[in-house]
């Protein structure tokens, strides 16, 4: 080979390292971000990462863009491993036309995610991107819908995670909410439309913060699922949240020892719950206790705090946990967790990940702002995935398990595979005194019309309608409860049941899919 190809050759890698140039590459990190290449770099294993498309340009004319073009054209895509297993990247070059989404961009990335597809390996982006490109019309536009129609077609065949670290907007934020998990770096943002054209349609004066900053989508509209300080952060959490997930939904996720003792007892669960029914206690001591290492990855921690999700390890198998949380709107279930829940469930029975439930919930939360907010349609959502799942599936009743809630939190049917219960778990329509002023309101009406005082008695009827009714046992005579367990023992409980799981088959009606009620 002539030598003046091979320097030619290495000129031109040379150029596509540089994207928009060196004095782009330095306003990056002006502004303490990092670039395309070097985010990649912290995420790829070291010397694994293959690029692909390094040398494609755009191809329009207009505007003077015939002028323009930079090799890689403000994506980089390719292909490495991620402590040691295969993993797809694309990364958006904010310095090339400050990262926008044009035709030959579009291509690219389609290209591979078509890869990730058929080799069944997770797909991460790094996104750092205006929108769609306005001088490409509607070309970019079909570039977006090639992308989503493949965050489509690779949902809940592959992982797919995706850090927005910078703008995200118009067109381009809805790959990432098609893709399975999102993590937001603080001082990035995502909206559809900005605070210019809010003003000019509605006549609101909003910040970028304000409109779709990273904490107003962690906490008001859940739409990121973690947050981080920086980008190095944002990486470490992809990362660990790879550690949990398989590579693909025709594998399993993947085994990790963390030298915890399977038969490991905690006495301090015996503490946790207070002798008070109406006090609360943080459900996480309860997670936190039983998992390997006692290691818990929340996932959506500020957003419907009333119920937990996230990822853990038992005896070494990732396992998906969904709880009640106590400390917020006494664990109530309502619009907000519900789909919380509910598309956390999905995922994990999309990806052969067991899902344990820890239940203290006293009912759906009631009012007009629930009921005109569609909780009837939004809470049957988590009935319609729970129902759905195949996975094995566990469930512990800690404390309260009370009405349509309680059917909804991976009751025995909804086909939980196992049903456990603490000493401590009431099993009843609701709870025991709003039940005795139900059923006996006729009779204390009289009473306190013959000016007797009622609540003494209340208090006797409450007692004998707990001994009778609000306990676990009732519901073990009826199989509704497959045991009552030492609360110290959880954990070797869980663990022998899940062993005794681990290679469930379920059957199911032949369908295209459910119509769960979106």
């Amino acid at each position: 080979m002539p030598y003046d190809a091979l320097e030619r050759l290495k000129d031109l890698i040379e150029l596509s390292k540089l994207g928009g140039g060196r004095e782009r590459i330095e306003q990056q990190h002006r502004k303490g971000k990092l670039t395309a290449r070097e985010r990649i770099e912290l995420l790829m294993d070291e010397g694994s990462f293959h690029e692909l498309d390094r040398f494609a340009v755009h191809q329009s004319t207009d505007f003077g863009m015939d002028k323009k073009k930079y090799l890689g054209d403000g994506v980089i895509t390719g292909y490495g491993t991620v402590n040691g297993r295969l993993t797809f990247v694309y990364a958006h070059d904010f310095t090339v036309f400050g990262g926008s989404i044009g035709e030959i961009f579009g291509k690219k990335i389609a290209k591979v995610m078509d890869l990730a597809i058929k080799v069944g390996a997770p797909i991460v982006g790094l996104n750092d991107s205006g929108g769609a490109r306005i001088q490409e019309g509607v070309s970019s536009l079909i570039a977006c819908s090639e992308i989503f129609y493949r965050n489509t077609i690779a949902s809940g065949v592959i992982p797919q995670i995706v850090a927005i670290m910078g703008p995200c907007a118009g067109a381009a934020v809805y790959s990432p909410a098609l893709m399975d998990f999102i993590i937001m770096v603080k001082n990035s943002f995502m909206f559809v439309t900005g605070p210019e054209v809010v003003k000019a349609a509605l006549g609101q004066e909003v910040s970028f913060e304000e409109l779709g900053g990273a904490m107003i989508h962690a906490k008001e509209s859940g739409i990121a699922h973690f947050i981080a300080n920086d980008d190095a952060e944002a990486i470490d959490l992809i990362k660990r949240l790879l550690s949990y997930l398989p590579q693909n939904n025709s594998e399993e996720p993947p085994l990790v020892d963390m030298g915890d003792d399977p038969n490991r007892t905690d006495k301090n669960l015996l503490k946790i719950v207070p002798p008070d029914p109406y006090k609360p206690y943080d459900m996480r001591e309860v997670i936190r206790s039983v998992l390997d290492g006692n290691e818990f990855f929340e996932v959506q921690s500020m957003w419907a705090k009333n119920l937990i999700i996230g990822f853990g390890r038992l005896n070494s198998m990732t396992v998906g946990v969904v709880a009640n949380q106590p400390l917020y709107l006494a664990g109530v279930l309502d619009i907000d967790s519900s789909n919380k829940a509910a598309r956390f469930v999905r995922f994990c029975d999309a990806f052969n990940i067991p899902i344990i439930t820890f239940v203290d919930v006293p009912g759906y939360l009631p009012g007009t702002e629930q009921e005109r907010g569609g909780i009837i349609k939004h809470g049957s959502k988590l009935l319609f995935a729970y129902s759905e799942a195949t996975v094995p599936k566990i469930t512990v009743i800690i404390r309260k398990a009370y009405g349509g809630a309680y059917c909804a939190m991976g009751s025995k049917y909804s086909k939980a595979d196992i049903n456990l219960a603490w000493p401590t778990a009431e099993i009843a329509v609701m709870g025991p005194e709003s039940a005795v002023r139900v059923l006996y309101r006729k009779q204390l009406k009289r009473m306190r019309e013959e000016g007797m005082d009622t609540e003494e008695v209340v208090k006797r009827i409450v007692k004998e309608y707990k001994e009778r009714f609000a306990n676990p046992y009732v519901a073990a005579e009826k199989g509704i409860i497959d045991d009552v367990i030492n609360p110290e023992e959880t954990r070797p409980v869980l663990i022998k049941a899940l062993e005794m799981l681990k290679d469930k088959r379920e059957a199911r009606p032949l369908k295209k899919h459910g119509n769960i009620q979106l």
